[in-house]
């Protein structure tokens, strides 16, 4: 396979001295960064017009600034740079495709529009050779994204692993710190603004699952729509779980992973995942991210900052708009100039799933069972399976079953596969 033809770069004009920007959506996000940018002169970045959808709100800034009309932000030839910070993941879409297609250049911290659209996002760039940028919807303050792209090559990048959901990290360290319930950590992570009214997206791992698909296109080269990757969240994890890791001295994490395998394929998931003391992510807690990067010859390094809240996402954004003074876009290095990875199944893990019924799981998946445990609250099993097994759904995202990763969850070599009656005498 050819590696696709790499998008044509556009000169800057080095005579601007001042961007213009033209700003969608003025939520938590939007308000911070106006602030900062109040506080950043040494920029010369001015917001000269903010597109919303509600002008009866109350604004901290000069109403001359705000418009329901996104065409004045798109078709104003004055305007160089489009920020956009809406929820709408379709309409976002249409605002930075008109926006590139324009010539201008573009700043997103929309995770879900940007991992459901990524095939079009680059063509489009491609074809107009105008930068967009969006550290912001990969892990808020943290720079992973341009990490990936300007320091680990692809033959060296052994993996990544990370916590890169505040939101469900904030409820597992209320869980494991306080021993409360899971509904209860979820009411305080509202109150405490680090979760939505309606969480789904947060607690279902869809936020994180865009995220892993945004880094393995910088890290691997690989495009793949959320939706084909392997993931789920916390909404299954049963108080019988945070007891288990308790008692070994484990946390429980949401973690999303993307890791070279022998065969130079990449393994990719977002699961939750025990972690053990002497691991690096188990000392982030509450609504912080943490992410590892490994590289062969660097080995571990570790990225941490907070995942969420408008100031951290805002200073992504900032530290965007100060790249784009010196012409900096992404090139996509593992997809244009090398060969792209390729995704892959084919290979073991070992996992914990605990459910509420006997015959909830069917034990004839696993490989090897090496831990069985049942009581009249619950029933638990840890084994080694393929990891193709996930991709049927039916059995592992039942109600009143939650599966939980274990500390090195890959298995290096294909275990024997344990015989009928071996598998019936550990279920008997």
């Amino acid at each position: 396979m050819q590696p696709e033809k790499a998008p044509q770069i556009m000169p800057q004009n080095k005579q601007q001295t001042t961007n213009r920007i033209g700003l969608f959506g003025f939520g938590t996000v939007g308000e911070s960064l106006y602030k900062v940018l109040g506080e950043t002169p040494s920029l010369k970045t001015k917001i000269v017009r903010i597109a919303i959808r509600h002008p009866e709100k109350k604004r901290s800034a000069p109403a001359s600034l705000f418009t329901v009309d996104a065409d004045l932000l798109l078709q104003d030839e004055s305007i160089n740079i489009i920020i956009e910070l809406i929820d709408d993941a379709d309409a976002a879409f249409e605002i930075v495709r008109k926006a590139l297609r324009a010539g201008k250049a573009v700043v997103s911290a929309n995770k879900k529009m940007i991992a459901s659209h990524l095939e079009e996002l680059l063509q489009i760039q491609q074809e107009t050779g105008t930068p967009f940028l969006y550290e912001a919807a990969a892990c808020a303050s943290i720079p992973v994204i341009r990490n990936l792209e300007e320091y680990y090559d692809n033959d060296l990048l052994q993996g990544i692993q990370g916590i890169v959901n505040g939101s469900t990290n904030y409820i597992l360290s209320r869980v494991s710190r306080e021993g409360i319930s899971f509904d209860e950590a979820l009411i305080a992570a509202q109150l405490a603004g680090f979760a939505e009214s309606d969480p789904s997206l947060d607690i279902n791992g869809i936020d994180a699952v865009n995220k892993l698909s945004i880094l393995l296109t910088h890290a691997y080269g690989i495009v793949s729509n959320p939706s084909s990757l392997v993931h789920t969240g916390i909404q299954a994890l049963h108080e019988k779980d945070a007891v288990v890791a308790k008692e070994k001295r484990w946390e429980i994490k949401l973690v999303a992973t993307a890791r070279k395998l022998p065969s130079g394929k990449v393994a990719a998931w977002v699961l939750p995942q025990f972690i053990p003391q002497d691991h690096l992510l188990h000392a982030v807690r509450d609504e912080y991210n943490g992410v590892i990067i490994e590289s062969g010859f660097s080995d571990e390094q570790f990225f941490y900052g907070k995942g969420a809240g408008g100031v951290a996402t805002a200073s992504a954004v900032l530290s965007d708009l100060s790249a784009l003074r010196y012409g900096y876009r992404y090139e996509y290095k593992k997809r244009y100039h090398q060969e792209p990875s390729q995704l892959s199944h084919d290979f073991f893990i070992r996992v914990y799933v605990s459910f509420d019924g006997l015959f909830q799981v069917p034990h004839e998946l696993f490989d090897r069972i090496e831990e069985w445990s049942s009581n009249d609250q619950r029933c638990a099993v840890t084994g080694i399976i393929h990891f193709s097994k996930l991709l049927d759904q039916q059995w592992w995202k039942r109600p009143g079953t939650s599966l939980i990763l274990h500390p090195d969850p890959i298995v290096a070599h294909v275990p024997s596969r344990t015989s009928t009656l071996e598998r019936d005498l550990a279920f008997a």
